[in-house]
Order: C-alpha cells, then structure tokens, then sequence
C-alpha cells in the first residue's frame, strides 16, 4: 500500500518520535560530512500552485542529498487544475517518478492528488495543513529543550495552516496547546475537535494573547495574511491589533519562553524585529530543519517505493 503524507496525523505517534530521530541522525550525518544516499536514483516530482523558497529549496537540497533527483513544476508549467486535473497530473507523474510534493491552494485537491497517485504524495503546504514545517518546529524544540513531553506551545495569531497542524500534533504528542486568535480566526472547528477527542493533549482555543503566553515554554507565530488572502489584508490588520509579538506580549511569558514563526515574516506585523532577531529566536534553526525534517520525511516514504 502507498503511503503519503498528507497530514500530520497520517504517521502514528511513534511513526513521528521515529522520523524525528531520523532526521537527527540525518542532519548529525550531514555536518559530519558522511555522505548518505539512500534515494540513490530515485526521482521527486514537485509541484507548486504557490511561491516557495524554503519549500522548494530543502526538498530539492534534501533529494540531491540523499543521492536522487528533484523535478520542479511551477504554477504556469503544469497548469494545476486548469490545464490538466489532479488526477491525470498523478497518474502521469507517478509514471515518471518516485515520490511527489505538491505544495497547493486547497486540501482536496492534494486529496484527489493522493487517491490517483501510484506513489507517495507529501503534502508541502495546502490552505488547511503544513505538517512537514511542524516536522521541522518538533525537530527544532527537541533540540533546545531535550523533550517533546509535556511542553507549552502558545500559537498567537490567525488560526491557519500552521495552528491547524499544531492542533494536529496535539493529538498525537502530550502537550499544552494554547491558540489566541481574534474571533472568526481560529483553528479549524471539527480537526479541534477530534484531537480534543483523543484525550492526549490539553488543548485550549481563546482570544487573549496574554493569557495564552503565562507558563508557555515556545511563543509561536505566522503571518497575518497568508498567500491567497490580500485582498483580505487590511481588514485582518485590524482584526489583529493585540496579537503581535512585542514586549508587552513577551513581559507576560517567563523569560526562558522562545520565540518560533515559520516564515517568512512580516517585520511590524504579527511580530517585531526586536524579537524576530533577538536571542530568544530559535526562527533561523527552524528553518533550517526543514532540510532535515523532511530528509526524514522522503526516506521512510520512498526508500521502499
């Protein structure tokens, strides 16, 4: 059977504690200078319907890396849903290759990706999850603070992609998740929840961002105004007006609390440069452990495909 990677919660949570030791041994073995090349011939399809810098560049690093090769397939080359559907582009592509990123709009779409795909679909960002950047946020709070068990990740913003999949990882790690958002912004209601349901975290969902960061371990952000969104940008400017990260959001968090937002970031916006970067920032290894994180990812999906 074809495994993907759709959302977070497609790995058990042993699956996940596995595949995070994994891409640290991985990232242990790339500043060694060991070269490791279990994808020796493999080939990665990679389509994007959205812009990407971090997404395209660690999966492309990351499969020359691990001994294959990456194809990328921009908005206007594969015509995603307009010159072609979802379905021919997987049965076609699952031809051609190992493996396919596809970094989307809406989550149906990667759905009906998946159904038609011979191999496996990871999934680098729909509108509705971001699992491989919380592969990479884990992979980072396990490096600075030694655990996963038990932490609290206060999510202070909008209720999208990335705080849908912290939802999701709440329901398969122990831990305390506190989302602040304005009302009519929060994470999504049934995905809420069905990880209430599991019983494994404490989950919390409220407006006040103060309140969200007492006792919090990790202070996670993200931009306002996702891609798709702008002409929404100035009303949700508004609307977000107290959830920056700032000074006055940071006195109200012990002082040991750090700093996470998966870029790219809009300085003034949903946080300040100050703290952007400031020590506290663990932003920049984050992002760094895209490469690894997914490394990981593409070994345990297409090393038998």
């Amino acid at each position: 059977m074809v495994r993907h990677f759709l959302a977070l919660s497609d790995f058990t949570a042993n699956e996940l504690r596995d595949s995070l030791a994994l891409a640290s041994e991985i990232k242990d073995r790339l500043k060694r200078g060991e070269r490791f090349e279990p994808l020796k011939g493999k080939v990665l399809a990679m389509i994007f319907q959205k812009p990407s810098s971090r997404t395209r560049a660690s999966f492309e690093a990351g499969m020359f890396q691990l001994g294959g090769h990456a194809m990328h397939f921009a908005p206007d080359t594969i015509g995603f849903g307009v010159r072609e559907p979802a379905r021919d582009i997987a049965r076609i592509l699952s031809r051609y290759s190992d493996g396919i990123v596809a970094r989307l709009f809406g989550h149906a779409d990667i759905e009906e990706l998946a159904r038609f795909s011979e191999v496996p679909v990871i999934n680098g960002l729909t509108d509705f999850s971001h699992p491989c950047q919380i592969m990479a946020d884990l992979l980072t709070i396990l490096e600075h603070r030694g655990s996963l068990e038990n932490l609290h990740i206060a999510f202070i913003g909008d209720g999208n992609n990335v705080a849908n999949t912290w939802v999701d990882a709440a329901s398969l790690l122990p831990m305390q998740l506190t989302v602040a958002c304005p009302p009519g912004y929060e994470p999504d209601a049934d995905l809420t929840q069905r990880a209430l349901a599991t019983g494994v975290s404490r989950i919390v969902i409220g407006t006040d961002p103060l309140d969200a960061v007492r006792d919090a371990d990790i202070v996670y952000t993200d931009t306002w105004t996702s891609m798709g969104q702008e002409r929404d940008r100035q009303q949700r400017l508004k609307a977000f007006q107290g959830y920056q990260v700032n000074t006055r959001l940071l006195a109200a968090a012990p002082e040991k609390a750090l700093i996470m937002h998966c870029l790219p970031a809009h300085r003034g916006e949903e946080i300040t440069e100050e703290f952007l970067e400031g020590p506290r920032s663990i932003v920049f290894d984050e992002a760094e452990n895209r490469l690894h994180a997914q490394k990981a990812i593409l070994v345990k999906l297409l090393s038998c495909a």
